[in-house]
């Protein structure tokens, strides 16, 4: 199918991507897995499993999948426009896509993600949600793949139980590390998309390990400053274009998404229903907190006479302050 794997569409932690040839005509994506010596064949399994109930016009579609000793692939429809990522980030010799592009694709995100939570017979949690995971077709109709840690859960199940923090830095929801913030949920994908959208609308990353301060460090502060004070010209400067009404409103819908508390957050129905509707309906957000001991802070700037206890043995403060991971992972 792939004429001995010649042309390689991309890479990852779980695998490498060709593309192949259906003998009945149409291109294919083929995912070839790489398996540990110590591998049961789990993820194979988990990415088969979840992505073989899913029939939605956002989320990409598994045409089969070959097993032959320890080789196993996945053969995906093909999507010759590739991963967003390489549009939003500015990659050099690929087109620039318009904000209304951009916006079209967010929405298409959040359908397939919203469809993958409370469209199908079980919860499906992606816990990957990312640009490089967002798959575009030949007319830029987005799809959400890569399902290699993805859960399948009981539609009624509110809190799942996860024996080890799963995704990317970046786009990991806090809770994955805060354990009491809330519990673990849907609410996670909410995040990482939130995460996503705002790299979307900015066309920049959001973290930037090596910026002198916490406004560079964290973009979306930044950006919940300008348009608290709604200085758009300022913006300009940053995002190399007018701010219009439709990136504001996905900057607020990203904001709403992106807070601290799981319970906080929206549904990706209701992050639907925002995309769609107009910003004027849409509320202004809290501000969001990079880590929980910013909470911490806050009540002791009101409540100066007032003492916090450690959580457990370690304060928050000390967490961030000892653990480098957590520092940048939110």
């Amino acid at each position: 199918m792939t004429k001995g794997f010649k042309i390689k569409l991309g890479e990852g932690g779980y695998g490498d991507v060709y593309r192949g040839n259906l003998i009945s005509g149409p291109f294919v994506a083929i995912k070839m897995l790489k398996i540990k010596s110590n591998a049961t064949g789990q993820d194979f399994i988990s990415e088969v499993a979840t992505i073989g109930r899913i029939y939605h016009s956002n989320v990409v579609r598994l045409i089969g999948f070959c097993v032959e000793g320890s080789k196993r692939a996945l053969v995906y429809e093909y999507m010759p426009n590739g991963s967003l990522d390489k549009y939003i980030f500015n990659k050099e010799g690929v087109i620039s896509l318009t904000c209304n592009q951009i916006y079209e694709i967010s929405l298409g995100v959040a359908r397939g993600i919203s469809y993958l939570h409370e469209g199908c017979d079980m919860q499906i949690l992606h816990f990957d949600i990312k640009p490089h995971n967002i798959l575009l077709d030949e007319t830029f109709i987005p799809k959400v793949s890569d399902f290699g840690l993805a859960k399948l859960y009981p539609i009624d199940n509110s809190i799942v139980t996860l024996t080890a923090a799963r995704g990317t830095i970046g786009y990991m929801a806090p809770e994955l590390f805060y354990y009491n913030i809330g519990g673990i949920s849907y609410k996670a994908d909410v995040y990482s998309f939130g995460m996503l959208l705002i790299e979307m609308a900015s066309r920049r990353r959001n973290l930037n390990p090596h910026a002198e301060n916490s406004s560079e460090l964290y973009f979306p502060f930044w950006i919940y400053d300008q348009l608290v004070k709604n200085r758009e010209r300022e913006m300009e400067d940053i995002i190399m274009e007018e701010i219009n009404d439709v990136l504001k409103k996905m900057f607020i819908v990203a904001l709403w998404c992106i807070q601290l508390k799981p319970v906080d957050r929206p549904s990706m129905n209701r992050v639907v229903e925002m995309l769609e509707g107009d910003i004027e309906n849409i509320e202004m957000p809290p501000k969001p907190l990079l880590y929980p001991h910013e909470t911490i802070q806050e009540n002791l700037d009101i409540n100066s006479n007032e003492t916090v206890s450690d959580v457990g043995s370690t304060s928050y403060v000390e967490e961030i302050a000892t653990n480098p991971l957590l520092k940048y992972s939110a």
